[in-house]
């Protein structure tokens, strides 16, 4: 059964070549993924011009009657934009379900758009809410150090969530210098400490409330365009456009036409382009908010 499975993934990991399901089971909302991602490409006039697929069986169990597997999917595309390269980087975290040793399933275990957020009304919690925090200077290079860094692992000193965009998302901002606020409330302020947290520091929808309401501490200006985004601004997503954020990313390059590339957790990605369009949670009515951290030196 090990040896069946070992060559499902082989052969699995070829539609990130050819987009092609022809070599083995992948769903079909995932071939629909890949597909708009192509499109993308060609609209942006980019390719990929060589692609570095790598895959690892890290756990077997069983359940009644079902067997699963589970593992990881290293992919790299370089890709080529004019006369530009860059690469695009995902690691996967995906299972495979057998049935009387016939495989009927392999999904990610991680997808974006999966998470929720506290019953509170968290759009309220955080409008106009009083802050205050020491002056601080937005160190964007130490943003994106930190995004580089941690992008594929995770931070020991933080907890690791099953989604665990916005957690990686608030890690990345602190490291540019932003100072917590609000400590013991998790319904106040943004912060993580001694293993608690606010909502905002975890929960996309809540960030994203927190980000338009701030007035002191954490503060950003939400800007029309992505083209306004530098490196170290946010992006937040709401794919189903029902007002339920569920998704966070942060800007970490450019692609020729200034397009921000983003780093992301739950899937791990790094330098993706931002619009998401090669996520299984894309819908057409997704909305996009961006979001701009600015000083407070003065």
């Amino acid at each position: 059964m090990y040896e069946k499975v070992k060559r499902h993934v082989e052969n699995s990991m070829q539609c990130f070549v050819t987009r092609s399901n022809s070599g083995g089971f992948v769903r079909d909302d995932e071939m629909e993924a890949i597909e708009r991602k192509q499109k993308s490409l060609t609209t942006r006039k980019a390719q990929i011009v060589k692609n570095i697929v790598d895959g690892n069986i890290i756990k077997q169990h069983t359940f009644q009657d079902r067997s699963f597997f589970d593992y990881v999917v290293s992919v790299q595309h370089v890709i080529k934009q004019k006369e530009q390269l860059y690469m695009e980087e995902q690691l996967q975290n995906r299972r495979i379900v057998l049935e009387d040793e016939e495989i009927i399933d392999d999904y990610l275990v991680n997808r974006e758009g999966g998470g929720t957020y506290d019953p509170l009304d968290i759009k309220q919690l955080f409008q106009g809410e009083t802050r205050s925090s020491p002056d601080y200077v937005y160190d964007r290079v130490e943003v994106v150090r930190y995004a580089e860094r941690w992008w594929d692992s995770f931070n020991p000193e933080y907890k690791q969530f099953e989604n665990d965009c916005t957690n990686y998302i608030s890690q990345c901002i602190f490291a540019g210098g932003v100072p917590m606020s609000g400590q013991p409330n998790r319904s106040s302020g943004w912060w993580y400490q001694n293993n608690q947290w606010s909502y905002s520091w975890t929960v996309a929808h809540a960030l994203r409330w927190y980000l338009s309401g701030s007035n002191n501490g954490l503060q950003a200006v939400e800007v029309s365009s992505p083209h306004e985004l530098m490196r170290g601004d946010i992006i937040c997503y709401d794919f189903n456009g029902d007002d339920n954020w569920q998704h966070t990313t942060v800007v970490t390059g450019k692609d020729v036409e200034g397009e921000p590339l983003v780093n992301a957790h739950t899937t791990n990605s790094r330098m993706r382009f931002w619009s998401y369009e090669d996520s299984t949670a894309w819908t057409p009515n997704i909305k996009y908010k961006f979001f701009s951290i600015i000083d407070r030196n003065s």
